[in-house]
C-alpha cells in the first residue's frame, strides 16, 4: 500500500461575511496558497447556501481544500512564507478557524 496523502481543510468563518469580504478571501487563498510544492489538489471557495439539511454545518463563510502528496509537503507549506504572509494579512477579519487534517490513501 502506498504512503498516504494528507488532506487539509480549513473552515473560516469571518467577522464580516459580506459577499465582497468572503471573495476577498477566497482570491487571497488562491494567490497565497496555491501551487506549493507537493500539492495534488487546491480549490477554495464560499459556503453553498443551497445544502441546508440537518447534517450540513452552516457555520463557517470559506473553505479551503488542499491535498498534499506528502506530509513532508504539508509542513513544508505551513512554514513557507506566502503561507505566513496569507495569515498576517488575514487573520484579523477571522472570527474563527477550524482545521480538519486527514490522512488519505
Amino acid at each position: 500500500m502506498s504512503n498516504p496523502m494528507l488532506v487539509h481543510n480549513v473552515f473560516f468563518t469571518l467577522f464580516d461575511n459580506s459577499a465582497q469580504t468572503r471573495q476577498k478571501l477566497v482570491d487571497s487563498c488562491k494567490k497565497h496558497l496555491s501551487g506549493h510544492p507537493g500539492e495534488v489538489y487546491f480549490s477554495a471557495g464560499i459556503l453553498c447556501p443551497a445544502l441546508t439539511r440537518p447534517v450540513n454545518d452552516q457555520e463557517f463563510d470559506v473553505g479551503l481544500h488542499v491535498v498534499f502528496r506528502t506530509m513532508a509537503d504539508h509542513d513544508a507549506y505551513q512554514q513557507h512564507p506566502r503561507h505566513i504572509r496569507f495569515i498576517e494579512e488575514n487573520k484579523p477579519g477571522w472570527k474563527k478557524v477550524r482545521v480538519f487534517d486527514s490522512e488519505v490513501t
